[in-house]
């Protein structure tokens, strides 16, 4: 499913550090280099990940692109009933098994991120009923600092007879981040990706703890079961 997330706040984005001409001088002498080098790799991803992951078109930048990553504490989504930590006590669950992104900018023109997620969901023995909406969101942010935006998505799952595990692909099809000045370069920004958590379940993400998404059995780790 493809979507749009467009980040209006110019006046909260501060110049950043700028990109030296003679670095990018010589960034664009290996720019082709490193594009058959990044498309090779992607290739090589996208054949792993079959039909779930389509490719993204290789664009050319004036600077570095935005740092692209899921939150550690938001990266799985596991429901328990009666709040009871064990595998026997779940009802759906998903991860986040990763991100493909690009960017383009030139000249004074805002940063364009593309970028697609991949979503593992599980049915678990508690769970009701066929189908989950789960959400999840998409923020950009003054990296290592203040949230900018954020913005908040459904992504709706049905489950066949007998199947207990889903892949998904939701694009997000255009961030645009403003840049306070044409020398405002996008190492400066971080778009950060998670599920919709309770505390409870970020609390859980946190300390290691984990459950195969389908919740047969534990995954070796710190999760403790309850009998």
């Amino acid at each position: 499913m493809r979507r749009s997330l467009m980040l209006l706040a110019a006046g909260l984005i501060f110049a950043g550090s700028t990109v030296p001409e003679l670095a990018l001088a010589q960034r664009r002498g290996n720019d082709e280099q490193r594009q058959q080098e990044e498309a090779s790799k992607k290739r090589k991803r996208d054949s792993e990940w079959s039909d779930v992951q389509a490719p993204l078109p290789q664009l050319r930048n004036a600077g570095p692109c935005p740092y692209v990553k899921v939150l550690y504490d938001a990266a799985r989504y596991v429901e328990f009933k009666d709040n009871r930590e064990a595998s026997a006590a779940v009802g759906y669950s998903g991860e986040i098994q990763g991100i493909s992104a690009g960017c383009q900018y030139k000249d004074a023109e805002p940063i364009k991120v593309t970028m697609e997620i991949l979503f593992e969901l599980g049915k678990g023995p508690q769970a009701e009923g066929s189908s989950k909406t789960y959400r999840y969101w998409v923020a950009v942010t003054q990296r290592g600092e203040s949230v900018l935006a954020k913005e908040y998505f459904n992504l709706p799952i049905n489950f066949a007879a007998g199947q207990d595990r889903v892949y998904a692909t939701e694009t997000i099809n255009q961030i645009t981040i403003p840049r306070a000045t044409m020398t405002t370069s996008g190492a400066n920004f971080e778009v950060l990706v998670g599920f919709d958590v309770t505390p409870q379940m970020a609390a859980f993400n946190r300390e290691g703890k984990r459950f195969r998404l389908n919740a047969g059995s534990t995954v070796a780790g710190n999760t403790n079961e309850n009998k």
